[in-house]
């Protein structure tokens, strides 16, 4: 929330973080929880605390948490309606995304949309224009009036604020209660395979603290520094097969580890395309699940890649990107874009563009 400057904000302003006497204001709640889990996936480290089915939960938990609940669930169903699936599961991975703790529902969509409309442009949240560091975490650590605003949710989330699920996902009370849950069903997980493999209260101790430790806390890093890769490493280097009007790169690294996400020039020629990879070898593990989705009848009208000229004809007169945003009223959002959140400051550590 904007308000009178902290020692923070004179700080930011003495190194050139944050231009002088402007409006942006440091968030150290924010600062705090992503370094606070920055230090308990530390907690990795200990002997004590290593356990290979832990680790284990790491490749699992981005696979169910990362992929399913963001790369599918926040990005290609919410955001940019590139499949409908049906409303138990939309339900799912929207739970599953907000486990991942990037902020709420709302609040990812919003500042995706914005950031699709004005892609490396001033508005853009998080152009890596500004700086790498910004691009990747800088953007979210500092409130910005013009961006975290009630208004931005009219503007261009409208289609989700019907939405009762949704909303109810806004709300502190069952955030905390999500998160709550994740903690719990880990330590429980972990106490009884613990019990069972070594039988005694000791082992079941330890494994249930290392499941805790490598499938909440590690994971969460990772996911994390995976999504702000696709903000930062994929503004900035790569290939690009389409000439879109950003500088939007393919990014074969962020494309593997991402499962699919950092085939990110396709993505800004063809947003609501739910397949991101366009090239045989642009591997796409989020849009195979889709795949197997609609296989299983569970996905249905599943958006495609157009043939190339029809792509980068429309990605170069912005007729793509404005097709982008699912149906909403002609008032209440310009094409592909949106930003914030209810509340004045952003419920978590940021979101994907």
């Amino acid at each position: 929330m904007s308000g009178p400057p902290t020692f923070f904000d004179r700080l930011l302003w003495r190194v050139n973080f944050l231009p002088r006497d402007s409006a942006l204001r440091f968030q150290p709640q924010i600062a705090a929880v992503i370094f606070g889990f920055h230090l308990l996936a530390l907690l990795a480290c200990i002997p004590w605390l290593f356990d290979w089915s832990a680790v284990a939960l790491v490749p699992i938990g981005m696979y169910l948490f990362g992929t399913l609940g963001i790369n599918i669930g926040f990005h290609r169903l919410l955001t940019h309606r590139g499949f409908e699936c049906p409303r138990w599961l939309e339900c799912a991975l929207t739970v599953l995304g907000v486990c991942c703790r990037e902020g709420t529902p709302l609040s990812w969509v919003a500042i995706h949309r914005m950031h699709h409309q004005h892609s490396d442009d001033p508005p853009d949240p998080h152009t890596p224009k500004a700086s790498f560091f910004w691009s990747h975490v800088g953007w979210f650590l500092v409130y910005d009036p013009a961006v975290w605003s009630i208004n931005t949710y009219d503007r261009y989330v409208r289609d989700l604020l019907r939405d009762r699920f949704i909303k109810k996902m806004e709300k502190p009370r069952t955030q905390k209660r999500v998160q709550l849950a994740q903690l719990a069903v880990f330590l429980t997980l972990g106490a009884i395979v613990g019990a069972v493999v070594h039988e005694t209260w000791l082992g079941a101790l330890q494994m249930s603290l290392s499941w805790l430790v490598w499938g909440v806390f590690v994971r969460t890093v990772v996911v994390w520094h995976v999504t702000w890769s696709v903000n930062s490493l994929t503004h900035m280097w790569g290939y690009r097969n389409y000439n879109t009007h950003d500088d939007s790169r393919n990014n074969i690294f962020v494309g593997l580890v991402s499962n699919g996400e950092g085939w990110h020039n396709n993505h800004h020629a063809q947003p609501r395309a739910a397949a991101h990879g366009h090239k045989w070898w642009e591997f796409d593990l989020s849009f195979v699940t889709i795949w197997v989705l609609e296989k299983l009848g569970l996905a249905w009208d599943v958006v495609r890649p157009k043939p190339r000229a029809d792509a980068t004809s429309g990605a170069e007169s912005g007729a793509e990107s404005g097709s982008a945003t699912p149906a909403v009223p002609a008032a209440a959002a310009p094409a592909e874009v949106a930003v914030v959140a209810a509340p004045p400051v952003p419920a978590g550590p940021g979101s994907v563009a």
